[in-house]
């Protein structure tokens, strides 16, 4: 299993943050699941990555991606943020794009931007590139998955302990509700923990 995304995907299993790497290692330890998330990535960091390398010749059979939040940011344009949803939209098709062409077998597991509190004003726009980003499942080979609603109440406002005091990033609590949603997906195509290499 591999996991491509920003800091909210690279803190989940570094080393500097213990609570956290303990949480990954209690989840998905038999599953051989290694995280490629970095920090501060764009969606076109992503890309590049993803272009230069990191990907190739790996074949692993799930892919994890969580992407976007800081294309959208905590401000929205004077415009209006249609242009803003659109390009991130794209941003994260063409990183499936690139992931399908470089891992054809994989399923692709496309997670929907989290809320963020930061700036609640910018949840209309999180919620309609999610909304174009759930079009990208197939029921196959790329699936969508949104956990917001466990995150965060009906109008984005965080439910308390989800999220650091910085209202952006999981804390052990937040990780677990996507840990929560992502296993049984885990379970279905590889089986329980222990078995990837039986199966």
């Amino acid at each position: 299993i591999y996991f491509e995304g920003d800091s909210i995907t690279r803190r989940w299993a570094a080393t500097d943050y213990p609570e956290l790497l303990t949480n990954w290692n209690r989840n998905f330890s038999g599953w051989s699941a290694e995280d490629f998330g970095w920090g501060a990535d764009r969606t076109e960091n992503i890309l590049w990555r993803l272009n230069n390398g990191e990907l190739d010749g790996v074949n692993p059979k799930i892919i994890v991606l969580l992407a976007g939040t800081n294309n959208v940011g905590n401000t929205i344009p004077p415009e209006g943020d249609d242009a803003k949803v659109l390009d991130i939209t794209q941003g994260i098709e063409a990183i499936v794009r690139v992931i399908r062409n470089k891992a054809p077998d994989a399923t692709i597991i496309v997670t929907g931007i989290f809320p963020r509190n930061d700036t609640i004003a910018v949840m209309p726009t999180i919620e309609k590139i999610n909304s174009n980003l759930a079009k990208l499942a197939d029921g196959r080979s790329i699936r969508f998955l949104n956990i917001n609603p466990t995150l965060a109440d009906l109008h984005g406002k965080l439910f308390d302990g989800m999220m650091n005091p910085d209202k952006l990033h999981p804390t052990v609590k937040g990780y677990q509700v996507w840990a929560d949603a992502l296993k049984p997906i885990f379970t279905e195509l590889l089986g329980p923990p222990g078995m990837t290499n039986g199966r």
